[in-house]
């Protein structure tokens, strides 16, 4: 459960927050200083800041920059006494996520504070969400094309809803991983499993997915538990789903819409809970116009869907993501970084890739095991791979041209963000800006 850290001197107005939000069932803690409370913002319990101005030896401008050189995304609330439109403007452009002058009142701090826990709640999931890509080989979604940005919002936003999904998108999008990261990042805690509906052959399809009894056909000598309740109380990805049986397709409908099932051989029925990621390569509603999906299983699997872009739909992501692989698999293999020239990442660029994003890791793996045929040993300069980018969007090179600045700026400084900000001569606020419009890890 997330807590809110205040900071705050008057005894008289620690105890009225403290009981109005007791009263609301608000976690706090109490701090009479800066100094005592700057220990305790790296605790993953504190979910929100609460911080006077005027305090005793550090101020709650102190605090403020602490917190945003801590974390960004952590939310944190001034409070004065002494307030004027100029100290509100500061606070604001410095990163405070409000700013509130005394006296006020108990439930406007609480209506404030609960949007804030709110919004660090969905900032920590996402964190959550972005570990389990990584884990699971998250790098399928690595790139700051409008596409790829789409595809992880909509991640996000779904992953702690318990909802059946459709993935759409090409062979080597990533449709598993997606499959995954929504599993990993869900309350669900049972299994995960995955089937591939076109690699199961037709005649053992209802005992794999549905399981049954000993004695329900030859060569059945005991009891076996289908792929649906392997997944009780977690999910059900059905891989290829346009390749489903269509006999199964009238039998999975039905457990789909009851979430019950009956073993082959059986008659008894077993309760089931599961959520559905279901992916297709194919367009289910074509193949429904044809009769050669269910209509009616169609409909039922398409009411939430996350579409996977294609490596042509976001050619500006090709310089990151060849950078990302080639640096992986360097590590991997124990073997140096390969380098290309402007030329070669241009032409890239305008490859077609029918194997999406994992062709394009297999042929880094390529690069780096000196089999490819494009290695060369002549390094291209940040002008040389901006230029070449040209089937890029300008706005698209600009942003990777400034990432690229901001990420040598920070390798020259150790990380450190401050000295960053004064060798780049911007305000510390706007670096941060641009850390979080990035994705750049400081420390990293």
């Amino acid at each position: 459960m997330l807590r809110v850290l205040l900071v705050e001197d008057d005894a008289a107005v620690s105890r009225s927050i403290a009981q109005a939000f007791r009263l609301e069932q608000i976690a706090l803690h109490v701090c009479k200083s800066v100094e005592q409370a700057l220990p305790l913002i790296s605790d993953p319990t504190v979910g929100a800041v609460v911080s006077d101005v005027r305090l005793p030896g550090q101020d709650g401008f102190a605090m403020l920059a602490a917190v945003q050189e801590f974390d960004t995304e952590l939310p944190i609330v001034l409070i004065t006494a002494y307030a004027h439109i100029a100290l509100a403007i500061q606070a604001i452009r410095e990163g405070a996520y409000d700013f509130i002058e005394k006296p006020f009142s108990a439930d406007r701090l609480v209506d404030v504070v609960r949007r804030a826990l709110e919004k660090r709640r969905l900032v920590l999931d996402n964190r959550r969400l972005r570990d389990a890509l990584r884990e699971q080989d998250g790098s399928l979604l690595v790139g700051h094309s409008s596409a790829i940005e789409r595809a992880r919002q909509r991640v996000a936003a779904l992953a702690a809803v318990d909802v059946d999904i459709l993935i759409n998108g090409e062979t080597g999008t990533g449709k598993e991983v997606i499959a995954r990261a929504l599993h990993d990042t869900s309350e669900r805690k049972g299994n995960f499993v995955a089937i591939n509906c076109g690699a199961i052959p037709e005649t053992v399809f209802d005992s794999e997915v549905f399981g049954h009894e000993a004695g329900s056909f030859t060569g059945a000598q005991k009891r076996r538990i289908g792929k649906i309740e392997h997944a009780h109380n977690g999910t059900l990805f059905l891989d290829e789903i346009e390749n489903m049986p269509l006999v199964m397709q009238v039998k999975f409908l039905r457990v789909l819409q009851e979430r019950k099932l009956e073993r082959l051989g059986s008659n008894d029925i077993v309760p089931v809970s599961f959520r559905v990621v279901a992916a297709t390569k194919e367009s289910l509603r074509k193949l429904s116009d044809e009769g050669k999906f269910r209509r009616d299983l169609y409909y039922r699997l398409n009411v939430v869907t996350i579409d996977m872009p294609a490596l042509r739909d976001r050619r500006e992501d090709i310089p990151v993501l060849l950078q990302h692989f080639t640096r992986m698999a360097s590590a991997r293999f124990d073997r140096p970084l390969p380098t290309w020239t402007a030329e070669q990442l241009r032409r890239w660029m305008e490859a077609d890739w029918p194997g999406n994003v994992r062709e394009l890791r297999n042929f880094a793996d390529r690069l780096v095991l000196g089999i490819g045929e494009d290695t060369v040993n002549e390094a291209s300069s940040i002008d040389e791979i901006v230029a070449a980018a040209n089937a890029a969007s300008l706005s698209a090179r600009v942003n990777a041209f400034e990432r690229q600045l901001i990420e040598d700026a920070l390798r020259q400084n150790q990380g450190i963000v401050a000295k960053t900000a004064e060798a780049l001569h911007l305000p510390k606020k706007t670096l941060y800006d641009k850390l979080r419009k990035h994705r750049i890890e400081p420390a990293r």
